[in-house]
């Protein structure tokens, strides 16, 4: 369908540049003559511009700690009198 806008474009605009007229500036056609080739111009540029390109946020990554239980340094319990190594966990 650009293909044959474009296409289309390009030979209208050919065929009215192409026609033998003799321009007069009294009666306004020199004036039609550039807003008709500011219009052209115009559809021309809007059928042949790419679209701008879009940015795509990736997706969210999230990533898990790996975690584990482990017994850490001896502790004196001064209630009960003994020495004893509580559990900890340890988060990588």
């Amino acid at each position: 369908m650009r293909k044959l806008l474009v296409g289309l474009l390009i030979t209208g605009s050919v065929c009215l540049t192409c026609a033998p007229r003799t321009a007069t500036a009294g009666s306004g056609e020199v004036a039609a003559g550039v807003v008709g080739g500011l219009a052209v111009g115009t559809l021309f540029g809007a059928a042949i511009a790419r679209p701008a390109p879009v940015y795509v946020a990736p997706a969210p990554v999230y990533a898990e700690p790996t975690c584990y239980w482990t017994r850490g340094a001896p502790v004196w319990d001064g209630y009960r009198g003994i020495w004893y190594r509580p559990r900890i966990q340890v988060c990588d």
